[in-house]
């Protein structure tokens, strides 16, 4: 059985006893990891469905790859730089294709259902939101406030009106209307 499983951004294709180099993940030489991420899986030409599908495996070793030289030059400025970098790997060996990875995540899951529960009880109660506009009525906003609306047809707000519709522009000349 192959499956083709994706780690470090990388897709690899492996079977069960294959050693792979794969970009550094965490634990010590010895360690047996399972890699979540599969992509596809199958026995020969069959295909197999790969919802909860795990492929196991165990670190062999953390280790380096060559040495990688960096060397910038800007010709006629008398600019060189020259840098090394050694990426970090780490080897793998794989020693199970197809194990069900869906009951081993269930567990922590259900953990971390009374966890949360428990920080919802300590979380303080939100006030209740005012209530809409469309709900309140306007004799209850009256007597609640002790004032009394003020009626449209008021020669106050006329006067206000008028006001504002008679006053000059802030800026620029004032615009002629034109005669009739």
């Amino acid at each position: 059985m192959f499956a083709i499983v994706r780690t470090g951004g990388k897709q690899y294709r492996v079977s069960p006893g294959d050693k792979i180099v794969v970009e550094k993940l965490a634990g010590e030489a010895g360690d047996s990891i399972t890699l979540s991420d599969v992509l596809l899986a199958g026995d020969g030409s069959d295909l197999k469905g790969t919802d909860g599908l795990t492929v196991a495996a165990e670190i062999i070793a953390q280790a380096k790859g060559e040495k990688v030289v960096v060397f910038k030059k800007r010709r006629r400025h008398n600019y060189r730089r020259k840098n090394g970098h050694r990426q970090q790997h780490t080897i793998l060996r794989i020693v199970s294709v197809g194990g069900e990875g869906q009951q081993k995540k269930a567990a922590p899951a259900a953990a971390a259902a009374p966890k949360a529960e428990g920080d919802a009880k300590k979380a303080p109660k939100k006030a209740k939101a005012a209530p809409a506009p469309s709900q309140i009525d306007e004799h209850e906003v009256a007597s609640s406030e002790g004032v009394v609306p003020a009626d449209a047809g008021t020669e106050a707000t006329q006067d206000v009106t008028n006001s504002t519709q008679d006053a000059a522009p802030a800026k620029g000349k004032a615009k002629k209307t034109p005669k009739a």
